[in-house]
């Protein structure tokens, strides 16, 4: 993997259903691993990586064959992250006032905005970002990766009605830490619908009953509740569901060295039977609609 890359990939990579299309949207936004030239970090390099949702976008790969959309971001989340709101700006990054909305919230003070300032207690940067860079990776990245995920929740809702949504993501094995929060034991899987408001039960306790017969434990909403794409993109009483999910690291890859660990395949086929439980779901739903 080179730290910057020469010619970058577009922003983001929207992969269409294989087979007969339905409502089911899934969309990795912090897997991207393509770093741009002009980041201008100062962190050690692997520190920077430890960002990386560390292939999510693989282990999701066969979402279309399951009728599926699959939106995957191509940047790196510590550039700019697509599920935080664009006013949570950290102005301790910036050289100059944010001409816009400031609305911080509760990542940003661990750096983790909209733009990352801090690996843990590490300065992502040795410098002040201009107004201008933070706006042009708005525009170059977050906003595209918005819109390709609009256009393909709009378009599973125009055409059936309705819209299931997985958000999907890892954490790393030491997450209540990093969160600040009292540690103990952290599930396989965590299971975010903001405590109720972004999805049904029905697709909660499907999802988690799919998870658990392959082997996994799983929590809800603890410690990882959902941000933002849950929140802008679900409406349970609209037939909007939106759910995010969260895979424990070290259940697939070897984090220090980067590459797939023997549990790999394991979690893959565990997915696999999810993705096919849901589409039956959605088909049942949509049939009796």
């Amino acid at each position: 993997m080179s730290q910057n890359t020469a010619t970058p990939p577009a922003p983001v990579s929207v992969l269409r259903p294989t087979r007969d299309a339905l409502p089911i949207v899934i969309d990795s936004p912090h897997s991207g691993a393509a770093y741009p030239a002009d980041f201008g970090y100062s962190a050690p390099f692997e520190l920077l990586r430890r960002g990386e949702d560390l292939y999510v976008d693989r282990l999701y790969a066969n979402a279309p064959q399951h009728g599926a959309t699959f939106v995957a971001a191509n940047f790196p989340r510590a550039y700019i992250d697509p599920n935080r709101l664009l006013a949570d700006i950290d102005e301790a990054l910036l050289d100059a006032p944010w001409p816009g909305e400031v609305a911080t919230g509760p990542k940003t003070k661990l750096g983790i905005g909209l733009i990352w300032r801090l690996l843990g207690q590490v300065p992502i940067y040795q410098r002040k970002l201009s107004v201008a860079e933070v706006q042009q990776r708005i525009e170059r990245c977050y906003r595209p990766y918005h819109a390709a995920l609009d256009q393909a929740l709009a378009e599973a809702y125009t055409g059936f009605g309705a819209v299931w949504h997985l958000n999907v993501h890892s954490m790393p094995d030491d997450s209540y830490e990093r969160l600040g929060l009292p540690v103990k034991p952290l599930a396989d899987f965590v299971l975010g619908d903001l405590d109720g408001r972004t999805a049904g039960e029905p697709l909660m306790a499907l999802i988690e009953g799919v998870l658990r017969e392959h082997g996994y434990s799983v929590a809800r909403n603890d410690p990882f509740k959902g941000v933002e794409i849950i929140a802008r993109s679900g409406r349970p009483a609209e037939k909007r569901h939106s759910l995010q999910i969260e895979i424990k690291r070290s259940c697939y890859a070897d984090v220090e060295r980067h590459q797939p660990n023997a549990g790999f395949e394991r979690v893959q086929r565990a997915l696999h039977a999810m993705l096919a439980a849901l589409a039956t779901h959605v088909r049942d739903a949509c049939s009796r609609a």
